[in-house]
């Protein structure tokens, strides 16, 4: 097991940081806030807390767009200042595990790496790991396996959908549908039926509260700006119409599934009818999707524990178990 080492999952939405330093996983939202176009004025979750609210002359905003690096400047900030929280304001060598999306190019791909590199993190090594390869690590999946796995990963602008077998990716597709395409779904749902203007993050809030509302037999309350009058006001939402919004993008996804599924080599999909589909990511918990999907393919999903830092984990298994070393390439070599 490396001495000191990181596995490093960059979401638009969150950063999930590994550190063997105290084998724990720290999740911070991954946005940044700069003041008057030059100085570091909040990050992380404090930066998140001002999105909507915060006046001109501070910018928030998301390094990340689509699962791909949009604003490498920022990105570097910001992932420096998270390592130095996890490691009590130093920063010593390491070796860092950074988990990569399959289907993007090779230009975006190296991003990743110039980003550990050139963000003065006394980086000893920089290793690349597909990132659906640590997503089936994170659900206790032994990858290395000839078994096929189908892996579906709902993150927040993006959503990953790949076909694992001999620790490698057979396919792999990412799509631009995800936990912010819901929630704007509901946001102009609630503008066209009642009027209302509200923001991404009650439409956020709306979405994750969903299956407890239908428990209750409740609506969600939300506040907003009225079209009309143009003042504040409260609105009783009901939950019917903020599943029935959603399920355009749903279906997005489940289109999506098939299409893998149907350029999938036969002996794989005997192995992924038998197993089923393994559903994670942050935006994977948003009540009914795991039951469409199941629907729309006639396939077992298998809901993961722990969506949200599943390819941390599975990074942590590749750092400490020499038995998944293998699954991490080495940044400039080939494989």
């Amino acid at each position: 097991m490396a001495n000191n080492a990181f596995g490093i999952d960059l979401g638009t939405r969150t950063i999930k940081i590994y550190n063997t330093h105290g084998d724990s996983v720290t999740v911070e939202k991954n946005m940044i806030a700069i003041e008057d176009k030059k100085n570091l004025f909040a990050y992380g979750d404090s930066a998140f807390d001002m999105f909507e609210k915060a006046p001109a002359n501070i910018e928030i905003s998301y390094p990340l767009c689509n699962g791909v690096i949009a604003d490498i400047k920022n990105m570097q900030l910001l992932l420096r200042n998270f390592v130095m929280d996890s490691n009590k304001g130093n920063i010593k060598p390491a070796d860092y595990y950074i988990a990569v999306p399959s289907d993007i190019t090779d230009v975006e791909k190296r991003a990743f790496f110039d980003l550990v590199k050139d963000a003065n993190l006394k980086a000893k090594k920089i290793m690349r790991v597909e990132k659906a390869v640590a997503d089936g690590l994170g659900l206790d999946i032994d990858v290395k396996n000839s078994q096929g796995i189908l892996v579906v990963n709902v993150g927040y602008h993006t959503t990953e959908i790949s076909i694992l077998s001999l620790g490698g990716i057979v396919l792999s597709r990412l799509i631009k549908v995800g936990g912010q395409k819901f929630d704007e779904s509901i946001k102009n749902a609630i503008r066209k039926e009642f009027s209302l203007i509200v923001g991404m993050k009650t439409a956020e809030n709306v979405k994750i509260a969903l299956a407890e509302l239908e428990a209750q037999k409740k609506g969600a309350i939300v506040y907003g700006r009225d079209i009309v009058t143009g003042l504040p006001m409260e609105k009783e939402i009901p939950t019917d119409l903020v599943s029935s919004c959603m399920l355009e993008n749903f279906n997005m996804i489940i289109d999506n599934i098939r299409v893998i599924l149907e350029r999938t080599p036969p002996e794989l999909s005997a192995d992924i009818f038998r197993r089923g589909i393994y559903l994670t990511g942050g935006a994977s918990q948003v009540s009914h999707l795991a039951e469409l999907i199941a629907k729309g393919t006639g396939l077992k999903v298998n809901v993961s524990e722990n969506p949200i830092t599943g390819v941390a984990l599975g990074l942590s298994k590749i750092i400490k178990d020499d038995n998944y070393k293998s699954v991490a390439y080495l940044e400039g070599m080939s494989k």
